[in-house]
């Protein structure tokens, strides 16, 4: 069956190179975000010494996963501070690099916890013009706004296709850039799918970005992501982030509006998703309002956020992600669902 639809298959490879700006041999297909982002970070020739630089603000999985490297291979982790106002603080970014000289850098591109948008293109062409390996999770942006992987000069980027792109659950991929595949970097553990066994002990590296994938594919899934992304494509990605800014403005300031409610997120750029609490309403509480009326919703919670949440003061906050099949009005009712309850 997978040979007989072997074309629309292979039409994912050309859907994701549309939407991120980069050629079909620069994708391959995972399981998940944190799959894309281990492969990629497995494909790096780490030492005893060598220095992670990243952020506060990046994904739990990724934070685990340095410091399960720390305790394995002896590498140091660097979380640099965010400006008063919460964005990176790209010139302090560029003096660590220039200075410490780390051997990857990794940004997540927007927080799962907060809806600030980072700024990973000044951060991407530092590390370019020092030649130094960036990495960017891009798990919560792809789906809500346009993507180009040459704005951004990553070496890597990471995604799935459950969010914000609204396709299946155990689906996403990795952008790997020209400069990793003419390096012939390769994820620790490959297959047959990303390399031939010519000799006993040598093999032979897929030329392109599947020497990331594995052989064994859930090819439906493959093709339900290939179908939301090309749903993605043919409305306009400009058009969706248009259309997305004007519904998290209106949100917002419905929200704004509900006495006692406090809104967490603060960037120079905002996303849609926005995270809250309102004063005096327990976590218990604040669900039941909003299950009993049928509103969307999922918490962040300190575990996934530690180290924000301890600078915001917060054990969890509720998290609401508005998307194109929204309407303002639905935000007007979320403030007055809350307004009546409370």
């Amino acid at each position: 069956m997978a040979e007989l639809k072997k074309d629309p298959i292979d039409e994912f490879y050309l859907q994701t190179a549309e939407m991120l700006n980069c050629k079909p041999d620069n994708i391959a297909f995972t399981y998940n975000a944190t799959d894309a982002f281990s492969r990629a970070l497995s494909s790096i020739h780490l030492k005893e010494g060598d220095l992670i630089l990243t952020t506060d603000d990046d994904y739990i999985s990724n934070h685990i996963a340095f410091i399960s490297l720390k305790k394995r291979m002896g590498v140091r982790i660097k979380r640099m501070e965010n400006d008063i106002n919460g964005d990176i603080n790209v010139d302090a970014f560029a003096l660590s690099i220039k200075k410490d000289r780390p051997a990857i850098v990794s940004v997540s591109h927007i927080p799962t916890n907060t809806g600030k948008v980072q700024d990973v293109a000044s951060i991407g062409a530092i590390c370019n013009k020092e030649g130094i390996y960036f990495i960017v999770d891009a798990c919560q942006s792809v789906g809500q706004f346009p993507i180009d992987v040459h704005k951004i000069k990553c070496d890597f980027l990471s995604a799935t296709g459950r969010k914000f792109l609204r396709g299946p659950r155990g689906t996403g991929f990795l952008y790997i850039s020209d400069r990793i595949i003419d390096e012939k970097l390769a994820p620790l553990f490959l297959d047959m799918r990303g390399g031939d066994w010519i000799e006993n002990e040598k093999y032979k590296l897929y030329p392109g970005a599947r020497r990331y994938e594995y052989w064994e594919f859930n090819y439906a899934n493959v093709l339900g992501l290939k179908e939301a992304i090309k749903y993605g494509n043919d409305l306009g990605w400009d058009k969706i982030w248009a259309y997305n800014q004007l519904l998290l403005k209106s949100f917002r300031d419905a929200l704004m509006d509900v006495p006692g409610l406090k809104i967490y997120d603060r960037g120079n750029q905002l996303s849609n998703i926005i995270t809250w609490q309102i004063d005096g309403v327990s976590l218990e509480e604040t669900k039941v309002i909003l299950d009993n009326n049928n509103v969307y919703y999922s918490i962040a919670s300190i575990d996934s956020a530690l180290i924000d949440f301890k600078k915001k003061g917060v054990e969890w906050a509720v998290r609401i992600s508005p998307h194109y099949f929204n309407t303002v009005e639905e935000g007007l009712q979320l403030a007055d669902i809350l307004k009546s309850s409370i």
